[in-house]
């Protein structure tokens, strides 16, 4: 858990200096390492990972709760954004994908691991290939489509659009019909070692992003402004999401605890990478992630803390 926090603050401040030192550099290679992301790295590791998957019985309960937590938040964020707050459509959308990708797997697995024991490892892996992975493919890139300024316009070209910048999807079927010999084990291994190699990249381009949000409005690096649709992004995503869940599993059926802390996660890279790609208001994404990430990663700190005295 150490070693992804500090990785995950040291890309941060890699990206923050990079901006500093060749701004618009920088700035263009955050665009294509997203674009990289969207395009070629989280298909692959989509493909490879689904289609390894062994669902069990056990495990059906947590994801239904775990699709349903995602479809309450991103419902509430699309309330907020668009009803309380009036914020535009590229803001609203910021917001719902905000509190519907939510970082499973880098974050959540480790941490998992560190509060729970390997044995764990297993249920949140699944949790982050069953419930977050097709959540932000169809949910994050339709949101996307639909809020972005760069999605087209009208009903059509924002279709268009979902499935011509989704390949990543593809990816998700294919998994799902493919046989199993297109799928060795040595690249479900590579694919590991890939799914673990995005999140440094994705926090770069968050520490570009926090220093042009800087460089532009005179606000802080870190941590970024605490405006209301960041702070309704964390409120969604680290405490009622989990609230769903845990309801859930109180009054319906108990799921395991890793799956109550993975819904607790913080919001997702892939949401920059979404942002990115469709035009929404990339601020919200990377404060939430920012602001998110910090508040989780003291938290499992402090537990870790207080369970070794």
């Amino acid at each position: 858990m150490i070693a992804v926090a500090l990785a995950s603050l040291l890309a941060t401040l890699i990206g923050v200096g990079a901006e500093r030192r060749w701004r618009d550099g920088a700035a263009a290679l955050a665009r294509r390492l997203l674009d990289g992301l969207a395009f070629v790295a989280i298909p692959l590791v989509v493909f490879f990972t689904i289609s390894h998957l062994k669902l069990t019985a056990g495990l059906g309960a947590g994801i239904v709760f775990g699709w349903t937590e995602r479809l309450v938040v991103i419902g509430l964020a699309w309330l907020i954004g668009e009803r309380l707050l009036r914020l535009p459509r590229p803001a609203t959308g910021a917001i719902m994908i905000s509190v519907g990708i939510a970082n499973t797997g880098y974050l959540g697995v480790p941490l998992i691991a560190l509060m729970l024991g390997d044995d764990s490892i297993g249920l949140a892996v699944a949790y982050d290939t069953t419930v977050t992975a097709p959540v932000a493919l169809v949910g994050g890139f339709a949101i996307g489509a639909a809020f972005g300024t760069k999605a087209g316009e009208g009903a059509r070209a924002r279709a268009k659009t979902f499935f011509t910048r989704n390949p990543a999807l593809i990816a998700l079927i294919a998994a799902i019909i493919a046989p199993g010999w297109l799928s060795p084990d040595w690249a479900q291994e590579i694919a590991t070692v890939l799914a673990v190699a995005i999140a440094p990249l994705g926090f770069f381009a968050v520490g570009v992003y926090l220093m042009l949000e800087h460089d532009q409005e005179g606000t802080r690096i870190f941590p970024p402004q605490l405006t209301a649709p960041v702070a309704t992004a964390l409120a969604l995503r680290l405490l009622v999401a989990p609230g769903v869940m845990l309801g859930l599993s109180s009054f319906v059926i108990e799921v395991p605890s890793a799956l109550l802390i993975q819904a607790g996660m913080a919001s997702g890279i892939t949401g920059l990478a979404v942002g990115h790609i469709f035009g929404l208001d990339l601020k919200i994404i990377v404060g939430a992630i920012a602001w998110g990430t910090a508040i989780i990663v003291v938290a499992a700190t402090v537990v870790a803390l207080a369970g070794g005295l």
